[in-house]
């Protein structure tokens, strides 16, 4: 394998991560009743079209097939890929949340 072949593999292996990412997050608004590209928009007020978003939405299910996602989890895996002002909105929601079930 070249250079070239491994920083393509590389490259690859990031984009199939990212999409996994993305796909948690819109997973974890589902399974809170949340609309990932509302959230989203509020963290990226600038790109309202990720196709990659609307990918990861036409791949989640039902929150009742789905599994559980922790919150701290997406934090985590949000925060890996750099996505801070995801992250904050996720947390403000997050905050939301715990103040509507105490």
């Amino acid at each position: 394998m070249n250079s070239k072949d491994v920083e393509n593999k590389i490259i690859e292996n990031y984009q199939k991560d990212e999409n996994m990412m993305i796909l948690i997050f819109a997973q974890w608004c589902v399974n809170h009743s949340l609309n990932p590209y509302e959230i989203y928009v509020k963290a990226y007020p600038n790109q309202q079209q990720n196709p990659a978003l609307k990918q990861a939405i036409d791949l989640t299910v039902s929150k009742e097939e789905a599994g559980e996602i922790p919150d701290q989890t997406l934090l985590n895996v949000l925060s890996l890929f750099g996505n801070e002002d995801l992250a904050f909105v996720v947390s403000e929601e997050i905050g939301n949340i715990k103040k509507n079930t105490d």
